[in-house]
């Protein structure tokens, strides 16, 4: 019934808790007692501290890994409406000049037609 330094927030009831206190002070009168033992416990806790210090290293490079992607998907939503913003800008642009092209188009027709009617007209006069 041996427990680790990670299992301290894991006792749910009380009597589990009451158990680990009893096993504690098991191993801390072994220690006290084996020389052998003493080295056992102290490997057991130096493992234990080195496994927390694990934990807090992996979450840490989680929670930098999850601060970087949120900063890579920022960049490129911002990116996106920028590019959203230029192409709506540029429609404007080149549905303005077809609007004035257009009408320069209409002013064409208009011209060639009466081009057209006076050229009828002249070769009616000949004829």
């Amino acid at each position: 019934m041996n427990h680790s330094a990670l299992e301290i927030g894991s006792c749910d009831t009380p009597e589990e808790r009451k158990l680990y206190v009893i096993d504690s002070l098991n191993d801390l009168n072994k220690v006290n007692l084996s020389p052998a033992g003493s080295q056992a416990q102290e490997k057991k806790f130096i493992e234990g501290a080195v496994n927390i210090g694990n934990g807090i290293r992996n979450r840490s490079l989680f929670f930098v890994a999850l601060i970087i992607a949120l900063i890579v998907s920022l960049t490129l939503v911002s990116f996106v409406i920028f590019l959203l913003i230029q192409t709506g800008s540029k429609m404007d642009e080149v549905s303005r000049r077809l609007t004035a092209e257009g009408k320069d188009i209409d002013e064409l027709k208009k011209i060639n037609s009466m081009i057209l009617n006076r050229l009828n007209q002249l070769d009616a006069i000949e004829n």
